[in-house]
């Protein structure tokens, strides 16, 4: 399963990149307001540091905006993926955008039946938002099973792209249940790095090693 950081902090995208556990990057127009200077400057420096998908979101709600935008968007770098809002305008924008050969990753799924019907116009990613429907009394990691489940029976080649995502156990849910891509926040995935036991092992280890060198002396 690939590993996409969701930001558009440029800080927290590099020092996950030197890691090299970064696969991608998500942002949306919330996240890049966070951040100062030009959104545009900034997805060139966040495509250049990655130089893997980054998923880029338009803002128009009409399709012909949509397109305008996602055009735009995508000539910023090659490794640009258009995103849009699963609509009827975002559906009718990701079949000409992926027409003209463009990635789209169709946003804001909530259900199996947009997936599928995302996929069918060629969304080269599906981004379904477990953590929200969390929120709601749902089970979000459902959603993942039942669209997983679905493209395993159809001729599609769109991924899977878990959103939402508010810690380590949706991660290892979706890579247990074969997602082919999770995005998480900085924080979530830097929880991925922590467990007690590691910590009082190496503090273990290094005691261990004080005491035998100064046996030696």
């Amino acid at each position: 399963m690939k590993l996409f950081v969701d930001t558009g902090n440029l800080k927290d995208i590099e020092a996950l990149a030197a890691l090299g556990i970064l696969d991608g990057v998500t942002t949306n127009p919330s996240l890049l307001a966070r951040e100062p200077g030009d959104y545009r400057q900034i997805l060139r420096q966040i495509c250049q540091t990655v130089k893997g998908p980054v998923s880029a979101e338009v803002v128009a709600t009409d399709a012909a905006g949509m397109l305008r935008e996602g055009r735009d968007l995508a000539a910023i770098d090659e490794h640009i993926v258009v995103k849009v809002p699963f609509t009827r305008d975002g559906v009718k924008a990701c079949r000409t955008l992926a027409s003209e050969g463009l990635r789209v990753n169709v946003t804001l799924i909530f259900s199996a039946a947009q997936a599928w019907l995302a996929a069918k116009v060629g969304a080269t990613y599906v981004s379904p938002f477990v953590g929200r429907l969390d929120d709601i009394g749902a089970t979000g990691m459902t959603l993942i099973r039942e669209i997983l489940d679905i493209f395993d029976h159809s001729p599609f080649t769109t991924e899977v792209l878990v959103a939402s995502v508010r810690h380590p156990i949706h991660i290892i849910e979706a890579a247990r249940m074969g997602a082919h891509v999770v995005t998480a926040p900085a924080a979530v995935i830097d929880q991925c790095f922590k467990h007690p036991l590691t910590d009082i092992g190496l503090e273990r280890f290094l005691k261990d090693w004080e005491k035998a060198q100064a046996a030696r002396v």
